[in-house]
């Protein structure tokens, strides 16, 4: 399986996301990305290796490229999506609580985890599911 790592875009006030070119085979490009706190309107990437975690004991961000197929980038975007949208309310508001729930040793792995514990994710590839998280929150899948 070949995964591609996504760019760190950096973003202003907006939270605008960018995408980059894989410069794969057939000039697949990958998704849009970005390292994002719970909070809407700051986004940045923690240290290289550091890993940041609410009051509430979620992990909201790692310092690692993030990194995942563009299948699975889709995946995890739609579960968020979907599990967002059933809640209803301010979007951004449901990320860490979503996050909450897929990082819970009792969920089992789904799509939003690649079908991998949370646990047993690398820290590039809990970044990509934070990516994806947030992308489900502003509907961008």
């Amino acid at each position: 399986m070949r995964f591609y790592p996504l760019c760190i875009a950096a973003a202003a006030a907006a939270a605008a996301l960018a995408g980059c070119s894989s410069g794969g085979e057939g000039g697949e490009t990958a998704p849009p990305a970005t390292t994002t706190t719970a909070t809407a309107s700051e986004t940045h990437t923690p240290a290289p290796g550091a890993i940041e975690v609410s009051p509430g004991g979620v992990t909201t961000a790692v310092g690692a490229d993030a990194s995942s197929t563009e299948e699975e980038y889709s995946q995890a975007c739609q579960a968020a999506k979907a599990w967002i949208d059933q809640q209803g309310g301010d979007r951004r508001a449901q990320v860490e609580p979503f996050l909450k729930m897929i990082q819970d040793p009792n969920t089992p792995p789904g799509p939003a985890t690649y079908n991998t514990p949370w646990a047993e994710l690398p820290p590039d590839r809990q970044a990509a599911v934070i990516v994806a998280v947030h992308a489900g929150a502003d509907a961008l899948c």
